[in-house]
Parts: C-alpha cells; sequence; structure tokens
C-alpha cells in the first residue's frame, strides 16, 4: 500500500466476530465491514486522497464510511463523533474498536463532506457502495440507494432527481404546516401525510416507500405516477386551510418541477421528459442553482440550456 492509505484488515479479529454476532441485525454495518476493502480498494483511496490532498487530518476512507453511516441512519455531525466512541457498530466498520476517542473531529468531518461535494465524489461514493452492494448480495441494493439518495447530509446544493425534488418539496410544505400546528416536523409531516391523502410522504425516504426498480421503464412511470398523485392529493389538503405562505411556495416548487420534468403520452401515461427544459430548476432549497454534479464524470450545467 502506498503511504497515507488506510488498510484496515480484511479479516475480522475475535472481538470484532464478536460485535458481528451481536449486531447481525444491524445488517448495513456488517456489511460495510465484510466489504469496505473491496469498496475502498488502493485505487479508490487514491482517488479520494487527491480530493483531500493538502489537508493531513483523517483518512479519506474512514471518513467515507462514516458519511455513507450518517447519511443512512440521518444523524447528525454531533451524533457522528458520539458514535465512533460509544457505538460499538460504528467502531467495528470505522475499525477504531474500543476507543475512547474519536478517529476524527466534527470539523474535519465537516470539511471533508464539503470537498466531497465540491469535486463531485458523494454521487461516486453512493454509486461505489450500492455497486459492492449489488455484486456481493451483502446487503439490499434497492433499499440502500433510496436511503442514501434520500439523504439529506450530502448537502442542500446538490442535484436531486424529478422524484426526490417533488417528494422534497411536498414534504418540506408539510412540514410548515406542521410546525405551524404544533407537531415536531417529523412526526407531524408523517400525520399530516396520511391527512392529506398522500402517505408515500410520511417517511423520510421517498425511494424507499415506493420500492420501485428505477432502472424499469414500466416501474419508474409506475413510481412517477404515484408522486404525481401525491402532489396533487398536497394540493388540495393546503389549499383547504389557512396555510403558511412557505407551505403554498413548496408546492409551488413542486408544480415547477412536474411541470419542466414531466410529459404526458399520447396514451395518457406521465413519463420524465427526454431532454433538459431551459432554465431548469435543478434543487429545491437553492433556486438560482445552475450548475450541479451528479455524478463524478456527469456535470449539469443548466444556464446554457
Amino acid at each position: 500500500m502506498r503511504p497515507g492509505i488506510w488498510a484496515p484488515p480484511v479479516e475480522p479479529s475475535t472481538a470484532e466476530q464478536t460485535v458481528i454476532r451481536l449486531v447481525r441485525r444491524a445488517k448495513l454495518f456488517v456489511f460495510l465491514r465484510r466489504y469496505r476493502h473491496e469498496l475502498f480498494d488502493e485505487a479508490f483511496q487514491t482517488e479520494l486522497a487527491e480530493v483531500y490532498r493538502d489537508s493531513p487530518k483523517g483518512q479519506p476512507a474512514q471518513l467515507a464510511l462514516a458519511l455513507i453511516l450518517q447519511a443512512y441512519t440521518g444523524v447528525s455531525d454531533d451524533e457522528v463523533i458520539e458514535a465512533t466512541v460509544m457505538d460499538r457498530r460504528w467502531q467495528l466498520v470505522l475499525d477504531c474498536l474500543d476507543t475512547d476517542r474519536s478517529p476524527f473531529s466534527k470539523g474535519t468531518l465537516v470539511g471533508f463532506r464539503a470537498r466531497l461535494i465540491g469535486a463531485g465524489w458523494d454521487r461516486r461514493l453512493v454509486e461505489c457502495t450500492v455497486e459492492i452492494a449489488t455484486v456481493t448480495k451483502g446487503f439490499g441494493p434497492r433499499a440502500l440507494r433510496a436511503a442514501l439518495d434520500s439523504s439529506p447530509l450530502w448537502g442542500a446544493g446538490r442535484v436531486e432527481d424529478t422524484p426526490n425534488m417533488m417528494g422534497h418539496a411536498l414534504r418540506k410544505a408539510l412540514g410548515v404546516i406542521a410546525a405551524q400546528q404544533g407537531w415536531g416536523r417529523a412526526e407531524g409531516t408523517r400525520v399530516l401525510a396520511g391527512q392529506a391523502g398522500a402517505p408515500v410522504l410520511a417517511g423520510s425516504s421517498l425511494k424507499a416507500a415506493l420500492d420501485a426498480d428505477w432502472d424499469d421503464p414500466d416501474e419508474r412511470d409506475r413510481a412517477l405516477a404515484v408522486v404525481l398523485a401525491a402532489l396533487e392529493a398536497v394540493e388540495t389538503f393546503v389549499a383547504a386551510q389557512p396555510a403558511p405562505e412557505a407551505a403554498e411556495a413548496a408546492v409551488a416548487v413542486a408544480r415547477q418541477v412536474r411541470d419542466q420534468d414531466v410529459e404526458v403520452t399520447t396514451a395518457g401515461t406521465a413519463r420524465l421528459r427526454r431532454g433538459v427544459a431551459k432554465n431548469r430548476r435543478i434543487s429545491v432549497e437553492d433556486p438560482d442553482m445552475a450548475h450541479g454534479r451528479k455524478s463524478r464524470s456527469v456535470l449539469v450545467d443548466d444556464s446554457a440550456a
């Protein structure tokens, strides 16, 4: 291995095997421990190190693993640091079993994430993780992709696909109303999604709720129809009550995404539009965002569309 490349042992130690037996139901942790050496092989780590080359703090592969766990579990940056010391499942994955000190600081984690997003490697990390899950059958790739794709922890400015953008905007609308009514945002969104007749929005992961094979055109169209029905339901729900302006604005964003990205075939079926609409909106949180990166090699530039 080259200097600076993190080289955790391939075979679990006796202590790690004990933890694996105890956390057998926590399948993601076991999957990442067993296959992290395949995900972060020397070539991938060398590329990650290039992104992070001017910072001496932290091992890029270890930080990337922490970000995967953070995205999947939905914890805060502070909770990540706490978990590396208090949770043996996290320690199992990050190769720091029984440590009494986190292997990296919150600042290091935040800085690494920013660099990852800036270089477009957040999507590369997701794709590589899902690919290893698919090949090894060590974890359900569809559930993993749904959770990681829906995570807000990759940054508010990352490019979202059409279903996620509409779901993001609609959950935001329900969350605003929930807060106005005195609910906690997560619990209130779940309750109001049911009241609105849009249960697909009740969970934190739209794609997990849809449970579709996004590579299958028929399943993709079916899932899109469910999201469009949710949009209509939330529109009706918001219009029927004195909703805050922020909720109405969020619904308007969902409509904008629908109008720019969805077309109706001659048979009356909705499908994703081919091509890119001029001045296409690519972020729910940033209406002026015209640049983004969906993968390491695919740059989105709607300013020239």
